[in-house]
């Protein structure tokens, strides 16, 4: 298991904070955190602009109207602009272009994975649920599940599972839909707040989280985590996999790159600061496994 962290940033992640509080600098960091992003995408072979004219190019109504709630109501940290999107997560840009940057951020886990890092990635946290979770779950539930990278790829491990996925974007799940129509795929995508699902009592054998944790500030986790543990069967499965703190590639990470994360990751402090293993228990789990799964991420589960 790893340790908690420390709640006060360090003196880098305070200096990078006290320029990024400065919204012509803060713009600047942004929009270079971007463009580096996209040359990088270019130069390990991600077709980044190609797949975003493709996907551009369509017309979504049928999509969102078969996925949006209007009923929906949006918390006030999810509409501060995240990953250099100024709309967030709530634009087509962020959805169109997830896939491809989740291929390209992730291409540099492994030295050696390219392109296929993300894949890698993903294989890595789903190694560890097999291992970890005995008895295939019946009922899984994919929060964030975003354009649905992550509801297909637990769909491959678990083939005869009934998948739904959730998410607080409606153009995240018009993609997701869209490529499920692709693939033939049987899921169920829900539009509504992790906080507060409207599901029944005891519907899932497991929660699946991939990297939405980091996105959060800590009052909302924590009020995710109860509704999870709501949601769960007496003995099922609450999974996570997201950034480690305690990974040496952030605690060595230069303050220009920090400066740039910082910049698209605005709730990332709380994150690194929350005890998370502390934070789970008081949500009513047993006290979660921690174990290692890339240079610079942890997957987390707990039991009901």
């Amino acid at each position: 298991m790893t340790a908690a962290t420390t709640t006060t940033p360090g003196l880098a992640s305070r200096l990078v904070n006290s320029i990024l509080a400065i919204k012509p600098l803060a713009n600047l960091a942004k929009h270079q955190a971007r463009q580096m992003m996209i040359k990088r995408a270019q130069r390990i072979g991600v077709p980044w602009t190609e797949e975003v004219k493709t996907l551009e190019a369509r017309d979504w109504t049928q999509e969102l109207a078969q996925v949006q709630n209007p009923q929906v109501s949006y918390p006030e940290y999810y509409l501060r602009p995240f990953h250099a999107y100024e709309g967030g997560d709530l634009s087509w840009q962020a959805a169109f272009e997830l896939e491809v940057a989740a291929n390209t951020v992730h291409a540099g886990i492994w030295p050696d994975a390219g392109a296929k890092g993300d894949a890698k990635l993903r294989q890595s946290y789903h190694d560890i649920l097999k291992a970890q979770i005995s008895h295939p779950p019946q009922d899984i539930l994919d929060l964030a599940c975003a354009v649905g990278l992550s509801t297909f790829a637990l769909q491959e491990v678990y083939p005869q599972s009934q998948i739904t996925g959730l998410d607080l974007s409606p153009h995240f799940l018009a993609v997701a839909y869209y490529r499920a129509q692709q693939r033939q795929a049987q899921i169920k995508w829900l539009h509504a707040a992790a906080e507060s699902t409207e599901l029944p009592n005891a519907s899932f054998d497991l929660v699946s989280i991939f990297l939405m944790c980091h996105e959060l500030p800590q009052s909302a986790t924590r009020k995710i985590f109860a509704e999870m543990r709501r949601l769960l069967r007496p003995g099922g499965h609450l999974a996570i996999m997201d950034m480690n703190p305690q990974s040496e590639n952030y605690k060595k990470m230069p303050p220009y790159i920090l400066t740039l994360l910082k910049s698209t990751e605005p709730y990332l402090d709380q994150y690194f600061a929350l005890d998370i293993e502390q934070a789970l228990v008081e949500a009513g789990f047993q006290v979660p496994t921690i174990t290692s799964n890339s240079p610079r991420h942890r997957t987390i589960i707990a039991q009901v």
